[in-house]
């Protein structure tokens, strides 16, 4: 019982030593989540013909209402799990927006 106490005490310091300092830390509490972060992929038809910039693809993002987004290259390999939060964003071979699904 003696060796618990210093060895919990140990413990609680290295945890502690793992959160990043204060001035590390963001100042806000991060992006605001609107919406529940199902994926709804009516109304992106604009995207496609477009070139897959990080504008274009943040606009992608914010419109679908999705959580997650994926970009997908010709010929890559993705997983074939379904995932109401996540846009798929189809580009070709010159970074241009082919099309646009959720899973």
């Amino acid at each position: 019982m003696r060796l618990q106490t210093p060895i919990s005490a140990c413990l609680a310091l290295l945890l502690a030593a793992c959160a990043p300092p204060q001035a590390l830390q963001p100042a806000s509490g991060g992006p605001t989540i609107v919406g529940n972060g199902t994926c709804k992929a009516q109304g992106l038809g604009w995207a496609v013909g477009q070139t897959a910039t990080q504008a274009t693809m943040g606009r992608i993002w914010r419109e679908s209402g999705a959580g997650l987004i994926r970009p997908i290259a010709p010929g890559q390999a993705v997983t074939r799990d379904h995932r109401r939060d996540r846009v798929n964003v189809h580009i070709d071979g010159d970074n241009v927006i082919t099309g646009t699904d959720c899973g």
